[in-house]
């Protein structure tokens, strides 16, 4: 039976449940479960002061139900199991994630999969800026594992990204900035600057066609086959886009030619 945490918290003050994962509770009862401690403001309460807690942690799955946009770090650090947000969730969800998989049915704030380094976390709403990216003065974002969200995200979305695929709906501004690699598509409308100091990795835009900095440059029309297999990937997870993108041409773009040109931008025809 699948753990069920029903949020009841009416409070202002942000919750923090950082550490309370599938694999930090399994095996515990329920009574333990309900000791476990979570951050209130500045204050460590137990985490029945919060959420009504049932069913039980052996099978890995945690369900948290009810309006969870003030509270953050869900399913931060996981390693495995599954995570399942039955409505909003605040920052920070799945950041610093090496394995697992988190869905969330609403919207996510900032920081969604901030630092991840493997798993999935999939959000059918929209989700807020900084989407797999790197900590204020960190030197690496997100290093591996997959993003998926269906509507819009915010600002800076793959800052600084060494591995991993991110595919949104729609994006703010710099996408990709200073990336290292990895995959970034963007099915609808993005904003300014997108591919800024990157380095290498790959940007798709499938929607509208953002402006490019005058330090990239065309490098001719193709139709890569890596892209067949992106699609088809995104397709087993259960992520909805045209699937005429399966079979179109892309105009192909080189850059940021300030960090070496290895970067490519790939814009629907």
């Amino acid at each position: 039976m699948t753990l069920t945490l029903q949020y009841n918290g009416q409070t202002p003050i942000p919750v923090e449940v950082e550490g309370l994962t599938p694999d930090a509770v399994r095996g515990m009862s329920l009574p333990e479960i309900e000791r476990f401690e979570i951050q209130h403001g500045n204050q460590k309460l137990p985490l029945k002061e919060f959420f009504q807690v049932s069913g039980e942690a052996s099978d890995g799955r945690i369900e948290f139900c009810g309006d969870l946009s003030g509270v953050h770090w869900i399913g931060t650090g996981m390693t495995e199991g599954e995570i399942q947000v039955q409505g909003n969730a605040g920052r920070h969800v799945g950041s610093e994630m090496t394995g697992g998989a988190i869905y969330v049915d609403g919207d996510a704030s900032d920081w969604v999969g901030g630092e991840m380094h493997g798993g999935l976390i999939h959000v059918r709403g929209r989700a807020g800026h900084l989407v797999g990216a790197a900590y204020r003065g960190s030197r690496r974002g997100m290093t591996g594992g997959t993003i998926l969200v269906a509507g819009e995200v915010g600002n800076e979305l793959g800052h600084t990204m060494r591995r991993g695929l991110i595919a949104v709906g729609s994006a703010g501004d710099v996408v990709g900035f200073n990336m290292i690699a990895g995959t970034i598509l963007v099915f609808g409308d993005c904003g300014i600057r997108p591919g800024a100091a990157m380095s290498r990795g790959t940007l798709g835009f499938f929607g509208t066609r953002p402006p490019l900095l005058p330090t990239f440059r065309a490098a001719g029309r193709c139709r890569p086959v890596v892209m067949s297999l992106v699609m088809r990937q995104l397709e087993e997870l259960k992520y909805r886009f045209d699937p005429a993108i399966k079979s179109a041409e892309f105009d192909l773009y080189h850059g940021d030619l300030i960090e070496g040109g290895r970067g490519e931008i790939l814009m629907r025809v």
